[in-house]
């Protein structure tokens, strides 16, 4: 693949999972993979994806444990899939808290001050996405293919080192 073309496509991860914006954590517990829905920050500029946490949950023991994880963004109705393979790291960062301190979390916490809030920063190492048309051509593609026997084009499937 031609640099321009690996640019292009890290570009593109990171477009999507800021335009879906919720993922799906996939942390080891165990001999168990667990998943939770959380609501991401995107900051490319810092190779970074942040998510706050609460220390009274289990996803922190989990990462000081085992820090490789799973964030699986999708958008369905678009047709439009990322999932990101990196290493969690949980801090007590309060200016960083408070910097990402926003309406999804007071859905769990009164304000950026709660001694129970954590920053989780995932830095991802590599990413694939899938990125098609939209679904009504998606689906359309489908069924032509059903019926001809042929692989529908579903748009592109990109694995990109970040």
């Amino acid at each position: 693949m031609a640099s321009n073309d690996a640019a292009r496509d890290i570009d593109r991860a990171w477009e999507l999972m800021h335009k879906i914006g919720f993922a799906m954590l996939v942390t080891q517990d165990g001999d168990k993979l667990r998943a939770r829905p959380m609501s991401a920050s995107i900051d490319r500029d810092n190779n970074a994806i942040y998510f706050l946490t609460d220390a009274r949950r289990h996803k922190d023991d989990e990462i000081a444990r085992h820090p490789q994880v799973n964030l699986s963004f999708a958008h369905p109705g678009d047709q439009k899939y990322v999932s990101v393979s990196g290493t969690a790291t949980v801090t007590n960062d309060r200016a960083k808290i408070k910097q990402l301190f926003s309406t999804p979390a007071k859905a769990w916490w009164d304000n950026a001050d709660d001694p129970n809030i954590r920053v989780l920063k995932v830095d991802p190492q590599d990413a694939e996405f899938w990125d098609s048309p939209g679904s009504i051509v998606s689906y359309v593609k489908m069924a032509a293919a059903a019926v001809t026997g042929t692989r529908p084009d579903l748009g592109d499937n990109r694995k990109v080192a970040m």
